[in-house]
């Protein structure tokens, strides 16, 4: 299977390799717009910031190519959000994949921190994407969230209940790092390449 894993200015790209590869795909690392729209799979995985990451995006006309593929896809943290219609984190215009925003977690309590870090239990779960996956644990790292929505497949609660996962049409996205994430995060990423 042909997967193809988004290049772009975003760290812990490495560790979505290395997880497909266990799995015994060989994925590409690219920022080719042909290779991404001819992959069976893509995957847009990351950390980082969410201004930065669109205006890189923008520069190379990958917003566009994103925006245009057919086949599933798979946003991953910062990916997640940058499907998302607008981000906090900079005030910036994402994909619009998902008609939702972006918001910055706001403490309530003192021992809420921000970055939410850490291991937290997945609820409300649906989609393929999620088979086998209610009530288990997966491993976040993030100081923004997408609130539910009509597109949420999957809940997490901290501070308040957000999407830990999304799912329209062929584009799918976890909150959390599935490559991080144990045996569950593996079903996951499976769950994903046999859609």
């Amino acid at each position: 299977m042909k997967v193809a894993v988004i290049k772009y200015n975003a760290g812990n790209v490495f560790s979505v390799l290395s997880a497909l590869k266990r799995l015994g795909v060989e994925p590409i690392l690219t920022d080719d717009p042909q290779q991404l729209q001819q992959a069976e799979r893509v995957v847009f995985p990351g950390q980082g910031e969410a201004k930065g990451a669109m205006a890189y995006l923008r520069e190379r006309g990958l917003d566009e190519v994103i925006r245009s593929l057919t086949q599933p896809v798979l946003g991953i943290c910062i990916g997640q959000q940058l499907l998302c219609r607008h981000s906090e984190e900079g005030d910036v215009d994402c994909l619009n994949i998902f008609d939702v925003p972006v918001r910055r977690f706001s403490p309530i309590r003192h021992e809420d921190k921000v970055p939410c870090m850490g291991w937290n239990q997945l609820y409300d779960t649906r989609s393929a994407l999620m088979d086998g996956i209610e009530s288990r644990y997966v491993y976040f790292v993030h100081s923004y969230y997408v609130p539910l929505c009509e597109h949420t497949i999957a809940t997490a609660d901290y501070i308040q209940p957000y999407s830990a996962a999304l799912h329209k049409d062929n584009f799918y996205a976890t909150q959390f790092h599935p490559e991080k994430s144990g045996s569950v995060g593996e079903q996951i990423i499976k769950n994903f390449l046999t859609l």
